[in-house]
């Protein structure tokens, strides 16, 4: 009998076994990702329809036959091997988890920089601090521990934030480099891959570089490596020193994938300052992945499912924001959208904001 209340037409079986999925939902991320990384679903993968026995399947990847049977089976429970006459065979699903770039990513993050971690939730939630972050060291920011997280967390946590906002970087430039600025500064500049891009294209420009001590040195090595160095001025500064200015004024102020990382109250010091580092003329322009803004399900799944990250392991009080969220920041700093570019690469919108 369905019940009308929840507008679902899903039984009551069928809702348990959602429920269940949930339960489950950490043991079958971890067999997922081993059946991976061993080669079990890529053995069995190269069966085609024929398909592969625990005991063929291990054989190739090298795993013990009583693993192979425990991971497929799990496998087999989440979708992603099908199960007939005594063989395995690939569904479409397994192949995806096993080719997608996006998943592998994901997969990654998660594993490397959030499992462990995660745990805590509860305790973050309540005292409002990464407790989390406490399994890499002791910091009171991820920020603060990136250039010194061991491997693989950083490279797992590099790629996940390059891989969202790379995409949307060539969209965004040309945005950008259309209202002609020849001064920009970098907020939150990270590995410089920005200010290295900007640099590239517009021959003019000068950027100033505005991040924490550590982020400032990896993102100067980037840029000497190519030669840009002279060109950029490293401004090392703690941007949660509310009273700390930061410099002006500029034709364009730039922040990607950076407000993100901050409480409300934060982002609106942010703002406010940014705000006063425009010249005449010129705009703070905000990169975002914004949830209510996205085309696909499997984007806002992703992106809501972020927030759980920063409350346990980045800073523990800042989210994914939706749209309104920041612009209700922006107008109580002094600043009005002028502008907006929505899916810029997939996942991406780009607001322009004007003092006024």
């Amino acid at each position: 009998m369905q019940d009308k209340r929840f507008g679902t037409d899903k039984s009551a079986l069928d809702t348990r076994f959602d429920a269940q999925r949930i339960a489950f939902s950490p043991i079958v991320f971890q067999a997922t990702r081993l059946l991976c990384k061993t080669g079990l679903l890529a053995a069995v993968e190269t069966k085609g329809l024929d398909g592969a026995t625990a005991e063929e399947a291990a054989e190739t990847s090298g795993v013990s036959v009583y693993g192979a049977r425990v991971l497929l089976e799990c496998g087999l429970s989440a979708d992603l091997v099908a199960w007939k006459n005594d063989r395995f065979t690939i569904t479409k699903l397994g192949s995806f988890v096993l080719h997608d770039q996006m998943t592998a990513v994901n997969m990654a993050f998660v594993h490397d920089v959030c499992y462990l971690g995660m745990f805590r939730l509860e305790e973050a939630i309540k005292d409002g601090a990464p407790a989390g972050l406490e399994v890499f060291g002791q910091w009171k920011t991820v920020y603060e521990a990136l250039s010194k997280l061991p491997e693989p967390v950083r490279e797992s946590w590099l790629e996940f934030d390059h891989f969202y906002s790379d995409a949307a970087f060539p969209a965004a430039l040309k945005a950008v480099l259309a209202r002609s600025p020849r001064t920009l500064l970098d907020i939150g500049g990270n590995t410089g891959k920005w200010t290295l891009q900007c640099l590239t294209r517009s021959p003019e420009l000068r950027v100033t570089l505005l991040d924490l001590p550590g982020q400032i040195e990896m993102a100067m090595k980037n840029l000497a490596a190519r030669g840009l160095e002279s060109r950029v001025t490293p401004c090392p500064l703690d941007v949660l020193d509310a009273d700390a200015p930061f410099p002006g004024p500029f034709d364009a102020v730039w922040m990607s994938q950076f407000l993100v990382c901050f409480s409300e109250d934060q982002v609106l010091s942010i703002l406010r300052r940014a705000a006063r580092s425009v010249g005449p003329g010129g705009r703070v322009f905000i990169l975002d992945t914004f949830w209510d803004r996205q085309r696909f399900d499997a984007a806002a799944y992703c992106i809501m499912n972020t927030s759980p990250y920063f409350t346990t392991i980045a800073n523990g009080n800042s989210r994914m924001y939706r749209t309104e969220d920041i612009l209700t920041l922006a107008r109580k700093a002094g600043l009005v959208l002028d502008g907006q570019h929505d899916r810029l690469g997939i996942y991406h919108t780009l607001l322009e904001l004007v003092p006024g």
